[in-house]
């Protein structure tokens, strides 16, 4: 068995707006395996500025897997314990070369193109104008989730979006989701959810930064709609503190992004963790090519979901890998013929 890894850099067709600034680039690896005539593939999608393993030392890592892939799967995940990116390939790319056929890591109903998973469209931060043209763009696709990234310009012209989206359509018809990443300061959060509460929000993703966790417990406490927490997860690998972590703020909601929490088997134990508490869950891809894509949406599809799900970014690049995922209205299916 031999493995190699090898860099590719996705080109956005569009920048795409965040509260951390716009993305123009995306940086991701890929881990192949190959024995013979068998062949696996894995994204280990790292995220600059993001994820846990932005390290010096990332590109040594992955050398190392490939040297000594022979270890085998479980070996290779305890030795990456700190990179959850290279966790996530390692997971992938050993289901892959498991597989009769690579693209197929997780065999079931949706990789049999009988049924589609439902997702939310995702509203990028922008001008005012950009922000409506993005929102029209969703809702004329059949978009009944809609997520609105928030938190890079002014507050109130959010709110005037928000507005416009509730005057033509109810909770019922359209849910809307926003996400701060973290751009709200601890004094102005709570008055902040509470204007955001006015529009039957379905939930806002991470509303202050990371790690500071009695702040996050008290918001959690007052706020007048329910929050997910996402950056918050990143950078947890021992499952004691992961079980602190939802105890001691008790959130309403955790969203997966498997690159960034160790893979499929990090994504099992936060999901385990939550449900033991009554905590709500979803799934998010983050920003990966359609080869990573491809694996958390067939991982995403054996949890039984329900919410919509956030995995529908294979149409960002320029330079992506052909797929068999494609969109049809809300629901990002597998189709088998393109095999």
């Amino acid at each position: 068995m031999q493995a190699n890894f090898k860099k590719h850099i996705l080109q956005f067709k569009q920048p795409g707006g965040t509260s951390r600034g716009v993305l123009h680039t995306k940086e991701t690896w890929l881990l192949e395996i190959q024995e013979g005539n068998r062949y696996g593939i894995g994204e280990c999608g790292l995220f600059r500025g993001l994820s846990a393993d932005d390290r010096p030392d990332y590109e040594e890592k992955l050398q190392w897997v490939c040297e000594n892939i022979r270890l085998g799967e479980a070996f290779l995940l305890k030795e990456a314990a700190k990179f959850p990116s290279i966790q996530m390939g390692i997971e992938s790319a050993f289901k892959s070369f498991s597989s009769e056929n690579p693209d197929i890591l997780f065999p079931s109903d949706f990789t049999e193109g009988k049924v589609g998973i439902p997702t939310n469209g995702l509203i990028w931060m922008g001008s005012a104008e950009y922000m409506k043209e993005q929102i029209k763009e969703k809702l004329e696709q059949g978009f009944s989730c809609l997520k609105l990234k928030i938190g890079a310009i002014d507050f109130d012209t959010e709110i005037g979006l928000l507005h416009e989206i509730r005057q033509q359509f109810s909770a019922n018809e359209v849910a809307l989701r926003v996400d701060a990443n973290g751009a709200f300061s601890v004094d102005e959060a709570l008055e902040k959810l509470k204007r955001l509460s006015d529009f039957d929000l379905h939930s806002i993703e991470q509303p202050i930064r990371a790690r500071q966790w009695e702040a996050m417990a008290d918001l959690c406490k007052k706020t007048p709609l329910p929050i997910a927490l996402d950056e918050e997860l990143i950078g947890i690998y021992d499952i004691t503190k992961k079980r602190e972590l939802l105890q001691t703020i008790s959130p309403q909601y955790i969203i997966l992004k498997p690159s960034l929490v160790g893979g499929f088997t990090g994504s099992d134990e936060w999901i385990a963790l939550a449900e033991k508490q009554g905590c709500g869950w979803w799934i998010t891809s983050a920003l990966e090519s359609n080869i990573g894509l491809n694996a958390i949406a067939q991982y995403t599809f054996t949890k039984n979901v329900s919410l919509p799900q956030g995995l529908g970014t294979g149409g960002l690049f320029t330079n992506n890998f052909p797929s068999s995922l494609e969109m049809r209205r809300e629901r990002l299916w597998f189709n088998y013929s393109k095999l």
